[in-house]
């Protein structure tokens, strides 16, 4: 529960304090050599160095809860890790998800609005369900890869998969993508981590001395 907890409380302090200033300095870093009429017509290209802070800030701060908890308990298995990495990205997405949901029903959201549009307007809540599974799945892989002495390379690759997500919005403001597209898109790209990481979790391991074999009462689920 406190890696759930931390994970959630994270995520404030992850977009007011360090995420939201990187990107509001590199947008104004691309402002001092082009204009706005530049950068929006060139949007596929110039939205990539906004994103590249998303991806990197919120995958790695992600990880902190699990790993101050991985440091007080180690030697854990990587089964475990793998928990506790979704726990971690549980807390982080699903009070994202609240956040964004929020605004949704603040906007005036009622079944009227279903009954008017349709089933595109459930897709904001179907974005975030896709959204909460990436973040379980991502962060779940990148504390597997550090338990198995691979920190640096799990995490680069789940933040490369996080940018590479969060582009969508980009193909999207450029009219490359409609707007169910988009989520088939990061439908897909939820599955690519989700599945590796439940296939991680529930394969028959191979024994790691004094490590698999230990119990693991205090993280499972």
């Amino acid at each position: 529960w406190a890696v759930l907890a931390g994970g959630a409380i994270l995520f404030g302090p992850t977009i007011a304090f360090v995420q939201a200033p990187l990107q509001v300095g590199a947008n104004q870093a691309l402002l001092h050599f082009w204009d706005q009429a530049t950068l929006q017509e060139h949007v596929l290209l110039f939205g990539i160095p906004v994103l590249l802070f998303t991806g990197l800030v919120q995958e790695g701060l992600k990880l902190v809860p699990a790993l101050v908890y991985m440091k007080r308990k180690q030697p854990i298995s990587n089964r475990d890790a793998i928990i506790l990495g979704a726990v971690a990205g549980a807390g982080f997405g699903i009070f994202e998800a609240v956040w964004v949901l929020n605004t949704v029903f603040a906007s005036g959201f009622t079944w009227a609005t279903v009954q008017l549009q349709g089933w595109e307007a459930l897709l904001p809540f179907w974005e975030r369900f896709s959204a909460v599974g990436f973040h379980i799945g991502a962060t779940a892989l990148a504390i597997y890869g550090w338990n198995k002495g691979k920190g640096w390379q799990f995490y680069l690759l789940v933040a490369l998969l996080h940018i590479v997500l969060d582009y969508s919005a980009v193909l999207f403001v450029a009219q490359v993508m409609t707007v169910v597209h988009l989520e088939i898109y990061c439908s897909v790209l939820a599955a690519a981590v989700l599945i590796p990481a439940l296939w991680l979790r529930w394969r028959r391991p191979r024994q790691e001395p004094g490590i698999e074999n230990t119990s693991s009462e205090s993280v499972e689920m």
